[in-house]
């Protein structure tokens, strides 16, 4: 029995230690730096596009990463789907993890200003990308390219071949962006007085939508023989419809992005020309600025990309990359 009660009392001091030696490397490791994964995270950084289905905003959140990641931080990258309240849900969620900044591509440029507001109560500072917003005095930034610029040098193509086109818009008018390029567009017309604009219709900005909208606007204007949609995927929908309806060169489209699809078809002969914009230069510069504000500096309210137009003359220096 004595036996039996050493051997108890010798595990008990055992355990005893065992929990001791625990305790004391647990408060060790509390007065370490943080591991190699933690520092690794970095600041949580995160972005808001309309839409993740077209080319453009891909190669734009890969300009934000780039510049983000080599700096040690995070992107989270977050898709609208074209819908204004997911887009101000997901940055309201995003907002409680307190990130050091937002980028924002906003689906509707007049319907964010509740999102913004937000924003500023919790002191997240906004970049915006692509498209403007209207409240633009709640954002610390805009990046954008030469909408303006981008539709007008659109028009004039078109004015070069055809002076006389009879021309179809496909818009997407909750988008400043596109707002901008269809009134540079109508700068353009301006030159060329037997220009006539015939109809202009919502295609979204998608090739889906465009399609059957191209359509419609082909059964009700025979003399159709242009179109104008505001961007690279709503003129693949266009060319779909203007293919489908026997009408293949016949019917001259230009549009706005310069995306790879585009070039093909430019080069096929299906696309007069694109305005080219540049969507990782944008989240180069973006990401750029928002690290030159979080060091304390001053940073321009507005930045212009440039924009070039893409044509057979030259889409083989396109296609060959950078």
């Amino acid at each position: 029995m004595k036996r039996f009660c050493q051997l108890i009392a010798f595990l008990c001091r055992v355990v005893v230690s065992l929990l001791l030696l625990v305790i004391a490397v647990g408060l060790a490791g509390c007065g370490k730096e943080p591991s190699a994964l933690d520092r690794k995270a970095g600041r949580l950084f995160a972005v808001s596009f309309q839409t993740m289905n077209n080319p453009f905003f891909v190669d734009l959140n890969d300009g934000l990463k780039q510049v983000i990641e080599a700096h040690g931080d995070r992107l989270v990258t977050l898709d609208a789907r074209f819908d204004s309240l997911k887009q101000r849900n997901d940055i309201s969620d995003v907002l409680q993890q307190q990130p050091a900044m937002i980028f924002l591509n906003p689906v509707n440029w007049e319907g964010v200003r509740g999102t913004l507001l937000d924003a500023q109560r919790k002191r997240v500072p906004i970049i915006v990308v692509d498209t403007p917003v209207s409240a633009d005095e709640l954002v610390l930034c805009q990046v954008a390219s030469d909408n303006i610029g981008a539709g007008r040098l659109a028009g004039e193509a078109l004015g070069k071949i055809k002076p006389a086109a009879k021309v179809v818009i496909l818009h997407q008018s909750i988008n400043k962006a596109c707002i901008d390029r269809v009134a540079g567009f109508k700068e353009a017309m301006a030159e060329f007085p037997q220009m006539k604009l015939l109809d202009t219709q919502e295609g979204k900005g998608t090739a889906e939508i465009a399609r059957p909208v191209m359509r419609d606007l082909l059964g009700r204007f025979p003399e159709c023989d242009a179109a104008f949609p505001i961007n690279d995927p709503s003129a693949l929908g266009c060319i779909s419809a203007i293919e489908s309806a026997g009408k293949a060169g016949q019917v001259t489209v230009v549009a706005v992005d310069g995306s790879r699809e585009a070039l093909a078809a430019i080069k096929a002969g299906k696309l007069l020309g694109s305005s080219a914009q540049f969507p990782k230069e944008i989240g180069r510069i973006a990401a750029e600025r928002a690290y030159e504000h979080l060091a304390g500096k001053t940073i321009e309210k507005e930045v212009k990309i440039p924009v070039k137009f893409i044509s057979a003359e030259n889409v083989d220096e396109f296609l060959k990359g950078p």
